[in-house]
């Protein structure tokens, strides 16, 4: 019985070729994950040429994403936030919130390695929004962490005791009273500055 299948299987017709675009997309993330940066980078701006001919918004935002990627690895982080911003309006314009979610949190590093500590408060401030919208208190809080040590790191030592209050709050409304403890304990080593 296998063997027939086999045989089926063998006289159906090729399947037709990959889009050119995708086949350079595929081969700029095996490339990628090889540690090729600069190939891959080639790769994937001739996936997005190749997506922007085709009409393909699906494949630009991809292909713009793993630029940005590239770029942020290579510590150039005013060129990554351009890539990250075309997949931004892209999956915007998509409603695709997580991709969005995803994108931001990208978009956050460069503007914290840039030392745009107010844009990077802004985008923690909207992914926290966007997590609380989902009901979704393990992403809100992890956000939440991120912009408690932003403050911290830009000095802001009340605003970061206040966030891990926050936290320890939402914790204790989950009945997580262990966390809740840590992070108001977390709170108060911030306030007399001894973290």
């Amino acid at each position: 019985m296998e063997e027939k299948n086999k045989n089926i299987v063998m006289s159906q017709e090729p399947e037709e070729a990959k889009d050119p675009a995708q086949a350079d997309y595929d081969q700029g993330k095996q490339i990628l994950q090889a540690g090729d940066q600069a190939l891959a980078a080639s790769c994937f701006h001739n996936a997005l040429v190749g997506f922007e001919q085709n009409g393909d918004d699906n494949g630009v935002a991809n292909a713009s994403d793993q630029l940005g990627d590239i770029c942020v690895l290579r510590e150039e982080h005013e060129k990554a936030l351009e890539h990250y911003q075309r997949a931004y309006e892209i999956c915007d314009k998509e409603n695709d919130s997580f991709s969005l979610i995803a994108l931001l949190k990208k978009m956050v590093v460069s503007k914290r390695a840039l030392n745009k500590y107010d844009e990077a408060i802004k985008i923690y401030l909207n992914v926290i929004d966007i997590y609380s919208g989902y009901n979704n208190p393990g992403g809100t809080v992890a956000a939440m962490e991120e912009l408690a040590k932003l403050y911290l790191e830009i000095g802001e030592r009340q605003k970061s005791a206040d966030t891990y209050r926050t936290i320890a709050s939402i914790h204790k409304n989950f009945k997580h009273n262990t966390y809740a403890k840590e992070f108001m304990d977390k709170a108060t080593q911030v306030e007399q500055g001894s973290v």
